[in-house]
């Protein structure tokens, strides 16, 4: 455990962080509307749904820089040296490759990618197998090698596939190959499927896990899936190939 001294200059980098993000929240909430009119009638400002956005981040922005003063009280001038020293050093770099650090940079490029970049054009279905496989593969594992290697094969197949979709590739094939995007996305569960099993095939604990992972990441999104998509007929956020072989069985539609 680290000492309160070091404690309290890991609070100024941190508060720093979490000020900064505070102000970004703030940022992207006054791009909401403030007024609006709808159906002839001026909503007021109190209604506007940039209101909670801005409080939260206006108090993230506050709590952080409260962080900030309260760790530079407590380690002085000196210590506030010693940190921007540190964040000019070689030994930040090092940090920033530490496994615990590698594990924080995954989840953060599987929900970014997962909800930016692939439940607005995937079928969800195939979207949420994707999510499903790379996460429990990826920490349930809980090896720091193998983490690392499914994270760069995990980016690899995102290029791809950012690739992809910002070239309008689907749009172009979509007379040729109907939902090319998912049949790209599907090769792509199978190839990290097949790749993942290449590095645990050999270590008999890790292969029942995987077997685990796989079951969990099919069979998850096919029972929660259809309860919404058929019983409480909430439509799913992007519905393509998946989605239409499920409504063809459903309505018989053959």
């Amino acid at each position: 455990m680290m000492d309160k001294d070091k404690l309290r200059k890991a609070d100024i980098f941190s508060g720093g962080v979490i000020t900064l993000f505070g102000f970004w929240i703030i940022s992207e909430a006054l791009r909401m509307p403030m007024k609006d009119s709808w159906g002839g009638v001026q909503n007021v400002w109190y209604v506007s749904p940039a209101l909670f956005p801005l409080f939260v981040g206006a108090m993230i922005a506050l709590l952080g820089a409260l962080l900030v003063r309260r760790a530079v009280k407590t380690v002085g001038g000196k210590g506030l040296k010693e940190v921007m020293q540190w964040l000019g050093s070689s030994d930040l770099v090092r940090y920033l490759l530490t496994p615990p650090l590698f594990r924080f940079y995954a989840m953060v490029v599987l929900f970014f990618s997962f909800v930016f970049l692939n439940i607005p054009r995937i079928d969800f279905f195939l979207c949420a197998i994707l999510f499903l496989i790379v996460f429990i593969t990826m920490f349930y594992f809980d090896d720091d090698d193998l983490l690392r290697k499914l994270l760069y094969f995990y980016l690899g197949g995102i290029a791809v596939l950012t690739l992809f979709f910002s070239l309008g590739l689907p749009t172009a094939l979509e007379t040729t190959l109907p939902y090319s995007g998912d049949w790209l996305t599907l090769a792509f569960i199978l190839a990290y499927a097949v790749y993942t099993w290449v590095l645990i095939r050999s270590l008999k604990p890790l292969r029942k896990k995987y077997r685990t992972a796989l079951i969990l990441a099919v069979v998850a999104p096919f029972t929660i899936g259809p309860i919404f998509k058929y019983f409480l007929l909430v439509p799913m956020p992007m519905e393509g190939m998946v989605v239409a072989v499920l409504d063809a069985i459903w309505y018989w539609d053959f």
